[in-house]
């Protein structure tokens, strides 16, 4: 049986859009998400979320113990379904649900890892807090939100292309940000991945899918984007020894030249001030 980690663990995850849209808001025609007040783009933890998942389920195949319970176009009261017919027939609920649980737990890749709520009446396996936990993502300078104009040559009907008298173009606008360097934290909780069994094989797994996610996650609004920087930080225990803000202040991201505007990761300098890390944490600097 796999054990569960044993340390805690924050991370800072560097990573850059270019000419692309890197999570639009439907509740603003699909604009890059900002922030009104400062200008800052942002994304939240669920875009995140989506690219490890999809990148988790495309490398290991939907095999356990590494199926996907929050798949796109997922009915979840199905996918909980397997565990009532592992568990049997138990009369005492609240066993019932605790050993369902368990085994979602063992069997699902994100729920032992980011948790899910799964208490609903129908195959109800209870609530489950996932020990790795990612915060919104926020460029490091103001963003620049775009609108092109682009035509397609086509048509979808006949009684459409007879409306425009045989002129078979659609006119459409693709919104995108020239340039944005994000930075998002993440908390890895080692109490909470003993409630779900995260072991040290999910967790190299985690950090593989945080390099690689955007390399599987192309299309058209999203074909420059790119993980720059991983930084880790590694208490020698499960309860840490130093607040996760102090560690972040230590990893500084700059403009080079203030006088003209990003367009690439070559134009900031990260640095991270070794001298003041706490002891018993350990720095790691991936990619």
């Amino acid at each position: 049986m796999r054990e569960a980690i044993k340390n805690r663990y924050e991370f800072v995850l560097l990573f850059d859009v270019k000419n692309g849209n890197p999570n639009g808001d439907p509740d603003g025609g699909n604009l890059p998400r900002i922030d009104p007040e400062t200008g800052h783009g942002i994304t939240t933890d669920v875009c995140l979320k989506r690219k490890v998942r999809n990148y988790i389920e495309l490398i290991k195949e939907d095999q356990t113990p590494y199926n996907i319970y929050v798949k796109e176009k997922a009915i979840l009261t199905e996918r909980r379904k397997p565990a009532y017919e592992a568990v049997g027939e138990i009369e005492d609920k609240a066993e019932k649900i605790s050993k369902a649980k368990a085994w979602m737990c063992k069997n699902f890749f994100d729920i032992r890892t980011f948790g899910a709520v799964m208490s609903t009446k129908e195959n109800n396996c209870g609530q489950v807090r996932g020990p790795v936990q990612i915060a919104f993502s926020q460029s490091i300078d103001p963003i620049v939100p775009l609108e092109a104009s682009i035509t397609r040559m086509a048509v979808e009907t006949k009684k459409e292309s007879d409306s425009q008298g045989g002129d078979n173009r659609t006119m459409g606008r693709k919104t995108y940000v020239p340039y944005g360097l994000y930075r998002v934290h993440g908390f890895i909780s080692a109490p909470l991945a003993k409630q779900t069994g995260f072991s040290t094989e999910d967790l190299d797994l985690f950090w593989n899918a945080l390099l690689n996610m955007f390399d599987h996650d192309r299309s058209a609004a999203r074909g420059e984007m790119a993980a720059q920087k991983l930084i880790v930080f590694k208490h020698d225990c499960e309860l840490g020894n130093a607040p996760a803000q102090k560690l972040f202040s230590l990893v500084n991201v700059k403009r080079k030249d203030e006088s003209k505007p990003p367009r690439s990761y070559s134009d900031y300098h990260v640095s991270i001030n070794g001298d003041k890390i706490p002891a018993g944490v350990t720095l790691t600097e991936m990619f």
